[in-house]
């Protein structure tokens, strides 16, 4: 028995370094990859030489490996290698598109990809490696929804963590690179400026982060229970502040929201922050997990307050489209408001209907998370084209900056 135990530790031992080494490996490939991108970019390479092919290697090589890190020990190798090349292929694509929408200057630095395509592929990175992970574990189009909240709040902590160490490595680094500065010694100093040494370390930083955190697979749990247990005593704050908004809103017109000129990103960040709030109260919904009836009741309130939220959105957007016509920024509020209107009907009837305590809920997620990555993938590729706007310099304007 004794022989045994040991046998299964030394395995246990076994597999977690070669899930470090596998980790590393994937870190100092990224961070390389990632270094020959921005030297070839810095030498005035990209401009001249298909500058497409740079927004796409930039876009697959900065988040395709996540999907490394996320699942290697979790898939097995023939899956893991399928998933991660059809996320490498869509990113690549999207990131060719990006920047072959676009005209790029003949003389201007590399076309760098720009802020929204790097939001928005990375949340629908995130929400699609966390709906086929559980799917391809469990081998069904649909895992259950446990699985489903599982994964995703675990990997969510986990990438919180392993932004914070790769963060604190860094200042640990500027802290050191200082110190050494004022007796006169400048090599720190000039080594942390240096990309070529910057870039893989950052890499390797966060992927010896990941594999930290996976490490203490009970730590993460339990760092997870605490947050979520935070997160859901603040859903009655955000619920009552939402009901007084909209309470208050026939007293005081709506011209004053129209005005403020961000009213639908206004209406529908509160929308995304109550949905979130809701899944911290709501987890999992196993009863075990049912939190007090103060919170169940505020659940069900903000599960109503949704609707008249993504309502106002898609009357703020209706006036603009309206006034100024399409531009790219309103066809990405415009999906937004589509993808919130699921939250919206799905949470009412989960809010309204009898017994189940907000069961619809989990169907609602699933199916919205779905939608919510069909729509990036549709808002960042040729499947939705300057040609879609009643003006393409409108899309010209979003390149510059408007």
């Amino acid at each position: 028995m004794d022989e045994w135990m040991q046998d299964g530790g030394r395995k246990g031992l076994d597999g977690q370094g070669r899930l470090f080494a596998a980790r590393l490996a994937t870190g100092l490939i990224q961070g390389g990859a990632l270094y020959l991108l921005y030297r070839a970019a810095e030498v005035g390479m990209w401009p001249d030489t298909r500058p497409e092919v740079f927004g796409g290697l930039a876009l697959a090589f900065g988040y395709a490996p996540a999907v490394l890190l996320a699942a290697v020990g979790r898939l097995k190798p023939l899956p893991l290698a399928l998933w991660t090349a059809a996320a490498a292929t869509a990113l690549f694509l999207m990131g060719w598109h990006d920047v072959a929408r676009r005209v790029i200057p003949e003389n201007d630095q590399a076309p760098y990809l720009e802020v929204p395509v790097l939001a928005f592929s990375a949340a629908a990175l995130f929400v699609a490696h966390h709906l086929i992970l559980p799917a391809i574990r469990e081998r069904r189009w649909r895992a259950d929804y446990h699985a489903y909240f599982d994964v995703a709040w675990k990997a969510g902590v986990q990438l919180a963590l392993s932004l914070g160490f790769t963060l604190a490595f860094w200042l640990l680094l500027q802290l050191g690179a200082a110190l050494f500065h004022v007796i006169g010694v400048k090599a720190l100093s000039s080594l942390i400026g240096e990309a070529w040494f910057a870039i893989p370390v950052t890499c390797l930083a966060f992927a010896l982060a990941v594999q930290l955190t996976d490490v203490r697979d009970g730590l993460i749990r339990g760092v997870r229970t605490v947050a979520l247990m935070l997160l859901s005593w603040l859903l009655p704050v955000i619920a009552l502040l939402t009901a007084g908004f909209l309470a208050a809103l026939p007293f005081t017109g709506l011209e004053r929201l129209w005005d403020t000129g961000s009213a639908t990103a206004l209406v529908l960040a509160a929308a995304a922050a109550l949905i979130i709030l809701i899944n911290t109260a709501y987890q999992d919904g196993r009863p075990d997990n049912l939190p007090p009836a103060a919170l169940r009741i505020a659940t069900r309130i903000a599960g109503v307050l949704v609707a008249p939220l993504i309502g106002l959105a898609f009357w703020g957007l209706a006036l603009r489209i309206g006034q100024h016509g399409l531009t790219p920024d309103r066809i990405i509020a415009l999906a937004c408001a589509v993808v919130g209107a699921v939250y919206a009907v799905g949470y009412l009837i989960a809010a309204v209907r009898p017994g189940g305590w907000m069961r619809p809920l989990e169907t609602t997620n699933v199916a919205a998370g779905v939608l919510a990555v069909a729509a990036v993938l549709a808002l960042f590729s040729p499947c939705w084209t300057p040609r879609a706007c009643r003006s393409r310099t409108r899309w010209r304007g979003w390149s510059a900056g408007r």
